[in-house]
């Protein structure tokens, strides 16, 4: 995988804690795979929504996740987008506490 860090884009940030983090990437980006272009590997997901990219990366604490792209409105509604879906293959510890830094 590439670096995705793309100069003079906007991101957001968040750290999501959870020790199943590592299959909640991965089921996120199977679900996913079916309608958008998706990575996944070693515990990192990147997944290329309209308008923005999400990368995904797991530790045996929680998951970062990054959302970047050109303007803030879209990164927003992916981020919502992720929370929600996290929060569903979360079901046993949703919801999940994301601090979103922009």
């Amino acid at each position: 995988m590439q670096d995705r860090m793309i100069a003079g884009m906007t991101h957001i940030t968040a750290r999501v804690p959870t020790i199943h983090g590592p299959k909640y990437v991965q089921q996120l980006c199977k679900h996913w795979a079916h309608k958008l272009h998706v990575e996944f590997e070693n515990n990192i997901g990147v997944v290329h929504f309209e308008g923005a990219i999400a990368t995904m990366i797991a530790d045996a604490d929680g998951i970062s996740i990054t959302v970047e792209g050109e303007h803030m409105d879209v990164l927003e509604r992916w981020q919502n987008v992720l929370a929600i879906h996290l929060d569903r293959f979360a079901f046993r510890e949703a919801p999940l506490p994301f601090a979103w830094t922009s």
